[in-house]
């Protein structure tokens, strides 16, 4: 899939069924998060991929509908090595959300129902202490067709020259 047609494409996708997802499928997907954006470079980030059922299962207590993923990336990130962290693990989340929608699986970001948890997730994973388990992508096939929300129209958003 080209990349505007993955970006016009992508949408929150949390009717999923279990398939087995190649290697090969999710290491182009790591990849493309390896790849992101990261402030002077320090790339202050680490992925952590469960395919175990039970680890699923576990990851689950966030949000019902993650039980049904075939795999889950985890990211994390260590605050201490960079001041620009967060942007750069939004930009790895970004970079693989895209990589997911090009080779036709579905997935959605979860974060606001991981942070309450973060402590537990952390302990089950062998997570350090100091590390950040910020981001989970839970991923698998689509049930049926989706599609993305209805955005702002451009003209809503864009200035030029000055506002």
């Amino acid at each position: 899939m080209e990349l505007f047609e993955a970006l016009a494409k992508r949408y929150s996708c949390r009717d999923l069924k279990r398939v087995e997802i190649p290697r090969g499928d999710l290491e182009k997907i790591l990849d493309a998060g390896r790849r992101a954006a990261s402030g002077k470079n320090i790339q202050p980030f680490s992925f952590l991929v469960l395919t175990d059922a039970k680890d699923i299962e576990k990851i689950a207590t966030a949000q019902a509908f993650i039980a049904k993923a075939s795999a889950i990336i985890a990211i994390v990130a260590d605050p201490e090595k960079s001041p620009y962290w967060l942007e750069d693990i939004s930009a790895a989340a970004q970079n693989m959300l895209l990589a997911i929608t090009a080779l036709g699986y579905g997935c959605t970001w979860v974060e606001g129902t991981t942070l309450p948890k973060e402590p537990e997730f952390k302990d089950y994973l062998g997570i350090p202490q100091h590390l950040r388990l910020m981001i989970f992508l839970p991923i698998g096939q689509p049930t049926g067709p989706g599609s993305q929300k209805q955005k702002k129209s451009i003209s809503t958003m864009v200035h030029w020259q000055k506002w």
